[in-house]
């Protein structure tokens, strides 16, 4: 009995919630340090960890039991749901099994290579063959695990294998290391090394005993399917002009034991499914004369499937059951309002133009110069504009307005927009033209003071000229840029990184000046129809490459475009523009863009919405959580007018942070949240969602979901997030991809907007001392704070298990420990413990609440940015090298701490909800 209450128990919920949640992120970092086979080893595959999945579902099979949760469907089903979620884990665990096909075209293939690794024994005793297999992984963490010995009897003989020693290889993510064993025969005594192969056949070795002959391998073993595969034909698109892939597929035939056969399409998203084995589009071969596929063997698919169902049915009915814990906050809220709603208020931005003597940017004070540039910038804004309506074609294959690159061009040197007060355009169509005057103006944007001091600049110069950088014709930036790019990058200081950065930028302003970044011009396909005019190229290499009248046309437009401009005849310049225009339109077609296309992409640029409503909103909320402090500590001031009016603002606003969302949307053809930028942006608006739609009856909580999407559009506009459109990697072409990211990074808003009130809660707790009216207040922020988090578990729930169905219908296999599926699991598991804390007498105060909503944030920081610069992986842009952690994370930290621990003299508050 006394078993069966600590077993069935929330403290004993909460307790292995934490090991789960404790042990799958230690998990990533183990994987980053010492290799997925010492995470498999230590944590994900080992008892322990197993035994904690069990006792989790037995603790949770057991509560369902203790509390009659079948009295309430909603709770009953997703608490139900994950029971059966862990079943099939279960079942894919011990029953499935993984591996990789390798088909050249129009061969037929009926094996695989496992990805589980083996050690695997053949011995050759005269006519007699033995084999035996050992699955094993190793871990170079705590090499005392690795010990292992195997008596392998064969006839009346005996051979013994002793493990000796094992070796991680990080670099190479194929090799998972060096396995040192030892074998023992009849007194003989031979040692040997074995490379690890992960996904390929391990390398034999042959050791000889008297007359037997030992071969050890280490690796992929061959499994045996019960039908083959025939690839008949495999196809790769590319992005017009560019060598990225679009899309890859295999035609393929299965071929069945009992003769039946079928033909089948496998590509990205679309998966072959046959028995119990799925084959999804992996990669192909170098050469592309042959496909690879990965292949899995999930038993524990259904089982898993229902569960997600089930897990979202019950957690959809949820917010629709009257008797949930989420509808008793609801109404404890709504019964509490502390501001008021009614008025519109309009809110404008208006752009500063900067203009030469306004600018920071010093240029070369002759007299010619300054002529020149302001002859530049009187008379040239109509042919730059004409010039910006041009079509360039991206290193990446998409095609997008000329001023879309002369903007990321101006910005990416100067980190403005405009300079001199000339646009963009303008600028570009200057260094395109005299590039020996552009040379010498200040426009390059140097930070490092030791850099300055380097190249003999002033401490005080914000900017350089691009030849400040050469003195007679040698590059000073040279052997410092080599050196730089050789440091490891945890390793380099801002020294190194702005030299990395002036290298870059110099390279783009060279490349400006001789137009290799300018791919304006399709190539006409010859007689054959073989050249393909997909591909668009810059003047020069148009001139190099193109032949006959083609190339004696391209010639005449680009040296007349130039000297016209040079000589400052801009009528002949519009002219020249004009004539690249019609041939973009002719020979181009194929990929040309329209031209409401071309307009709509420039007025989105003109617009920049996204960094006006950055400024809109860190203003707007910090203003609002001034009155909001106003009026939780002087109760007797109620700006009813004020309050008002923030909402209505902050209603446009949003409001026009989704018309920019869904106007980028439909420039870049899908959904604006596929890059970093894109999400930032995106967990902004769903800040303010939560915001104006659940909580925009409280001004506290209303500006803390301003603040939080101020700082989400902040970071988003950092000079190091790249705000480009790209086109999609193929596996990113997927309904299930909008789906899935859209909920599960929507909850980020939810979760930051806990995270803000918590700390304002604590804030409050300080301060509470003598003021009994703030303990409403801190209850009723509290509640708000619990329906944001409710709100966000549902949705990273939801939503992770959905990224789980998009990996299965994309590749086979909806789970497989990389590290950004792993904290998203993590953080699932730290904000269910953290709603389930009310459960525990002692835990249940708000101050206990509001320090928790607060440090759990910190699971979400991890998922979104942790993985993807400190830890490598399949999501990960770090790739095992880490960047330094930037200054303002430990300043944040030591704010948090010092917080918690002033508030905790003025914890004593219960919760009465």
């Amino acid at each position: 009995m006394k078993l069966t209450n600590v077993l069935f128990s929330f403290k004993t919920t909460l307790i292995l919630l934490a090991l789960l949640a404790i042990g799958a992120g230690v998990a990533t970092f183990i994987e980053n340090d010492f290799g997925t086979s010492s995470a498999r080893v230590l944590v994900y595959n080992n008892l322990w960890y197993e035994t904690v999945l069990v006792l989790t579902t037995i603790n949770l099979i057991g509560i369902i039991f203790k509390y009659k949760m079948w009295k309430n469907k909603a709770r009953f089903i997703f608490h139900s749901s994950f029971v059966i979620i862990l079943i099939g884990a279960g079942i894919t665990r011990y029953v499935g099994y993984e591996g990789i096909m390798q088909i050249p075209e129009g061969q037929t293939e009926n094996k695989m290579l496992s990805l589980e690794p083996y050690l695997q024994v053949t011995i050759k005793d005269g006519d007699k063959v033995y084999y035996q297999e050992y699955q094993k992984e190793f871990t170079s963490l705590l090499s005392s695990l690795n010990n292992f010995s195997h008596e392998i009897n064969f006839g009346d003989k005996s051979l013994t294998l002793n493990y000796k020693n094992f070796m991680f290889a990080k670099k190479e993510q194929a090799k998972m290391g060096l396995l040192s064993v030892q074998a023992i025969y009849n007194g003989q005594i031979q040692d040997i090394r074995l490379p690890g192969l992960r996904g390929q056949k391990g390398i034999a070795r042959d050791l000889t005993f008297d007359n037997i002959t030992v071969t050890l391998e280490y690796g992929s073993k061959i499994v045996d399917l019960p039908f083959s595969i025939k690839l008949n034909d495999f196809q790769l698109d590319r992005y017009p002009g560019s060598m990225s892939p679009s899309s890859y597929a295999s035609e393929v035939t299965v071929i069945k034991e009992d003769g039946k056969s079928y033909d089948y399409r496998i590509f990205m998203n679309r998966t072959l499914s046959e028995g119990n084995f799925l084959f999804f589009q992996s990669s192909y071969f170098p050469d592309e004369t042959g496909t690879v596929l990965s292949v899995n063997n999930d038993p524990g698919k259904w089982p898993t499937y229902l569960g997600y169902f089930l897990l979202t049915l019950g957690l959809l009915l949820n917010f629709f059951d009257k008797k949930s814990r989420f509808w008793k906050l609801t109404k404890f809220v709504s019964n509490k309002n502390l501001a008021s709603i009614a008025i519109v208020f309009a809110c404008t931005f208006s752009t500063v133009s900067l203009n030469a003597a306004e600018n920071q940017t010093e240029v070369d004070n002759t007299a010619q110069t300054v002529e020149y540039l302001n002859k530049l910038k009187d008379e040239s804004l109509q042919t730059a504009d004409k010039f910006g309506h041009l079509v360039v074609q991206s290193n990446g294959g998409r095609m997008k307005p000329l001023a879309t690159l002369n903007r990321e061009i101006i910005q990416k040197l100067s980190g403005k927009a405009s300079v001199l007060g000339m646009s963009a355009d303008q600028l570009v169509l200057g260094m395109l033209s005299k590039p020996d005057v552009w040379k010498d103006v200040k426009m390059i944007k140097i930070q490092t003071p030791k850099l300055k001091k380097f190249l003999g600049v002033d401490v005080n110069e914000k900017y350089i000229a691009f030849s400040e950088v050469f003195r007679n014709g040698e590059y000073l930036l040279a052997a410092e840029a080599e050196k730089a790019l050789q440091t490891k990058p945890i390793e380099r200081g801002t020294y190194e990184k702005d030299i990395i950065k002036l290298d870059e930028k110099l390279n783009i302003m060279y490349s400006v000046f001789n137009g290799s970044l300018l791919n304006i011009f399709p190539k006409v396909k010859d007689a054959t129809g073989q050249d393909d005019n997909s591909k668009w190229y810059s003047p020069l290499e148009a001139m190099q490459t193109f032949t006959g009248q083609n190339q004696a046309a391209v010639e005449t437009i680009t040296r007349g475009l130039v000297n016209s401009i040079v000589e400052n005849k801009w009528e002949d310049a519009d002219n020249f523009i004009n004539m690249i225009s019609i041939y973009q339109e002719k020979v181009g077609a194929d990929v040309m863009l329209s031209k409401s296309k071309i307009d709509a992409e420039i007025l989105f640029n003109k617009i920049d919405i996204f960094f006006k409503l950055t400024l809109a909103y860190v203003l707007l909320g910090f203003v609002m959580l001034v009155v909001a402090f106003i009026v939780i500590f002087k109760p007797e001031f109620q700006p009813k007018k004020i309050t008002t009016s923030f909402f209505v603002i902050l209603a446009i606003l949003f409001a026009l942070q989704t018309f920019g969302m869904g106007y980028r949307w439909v420039l870049s053809g899908h959904a604006p949240w596929s890059n970093i930028y894109e999400t930032l942006v995106y967990i902004s608006w769903s800040a303010v969602f939560a915001g104006v739609i659940f909580f925009r009856k409280s001004l506290l909580a209303l500006s803390a979901a301003v603040i939080i999407a101020g700082i989400f559009m902040f970071t988003a506009h950092l000079t190091d997030v790249d705000p480009q459109i790209t086109n999609l990697v193929p596996v990113l072409k997927s309904y299930w991809l909008t789906i899935h990211v859209s909920i599960l990074t929507a909850s980020y808003g939810f979760f930051g907007l806990g995270a803000i009130l918590g700390f304002l809660t604590l804030i409050m707790f300080i301060f509470r001392k003598n003021r009994p009216h703030l303990d409403d207040i801190i209850k009723h922020v509290t509640a708000i704070n619990e329906i944001a988090l409710i709100i966000g578990l549902a949705a990273i729930t939801v939503g992770n298990f959905l990224g789980g169905v998009w990996a299965n219908e994309s590749w086979g296999r909806y789970w497989g420990w990389d590290p950004k599926e792993t904290w998203a699991y993590v953080s699932i598991v730290v904000y269910a413990f953290v709603i389930h804390l009310r459960f525990v007498k002692s835990l249940n105060t708000p101050f206990v609440f509001a320090t928790a909503s607060l440090l759990a944030f910190s699971s979400i920081l991890m998922t979104y940015l942790g993985v993807n610069f400190y830890l490598s992986g399949m999501h990960s842009y770090a790739t095992g090298d880490p960047v330094p952690i930037p200054t303002w994370a430990y300043v944040t930290v030591t704010i948090v701490i010092i917080t918690i621990l002033l508030a905790f003299k003025n914890r004593d508050l219960k919760e009465s909800i």
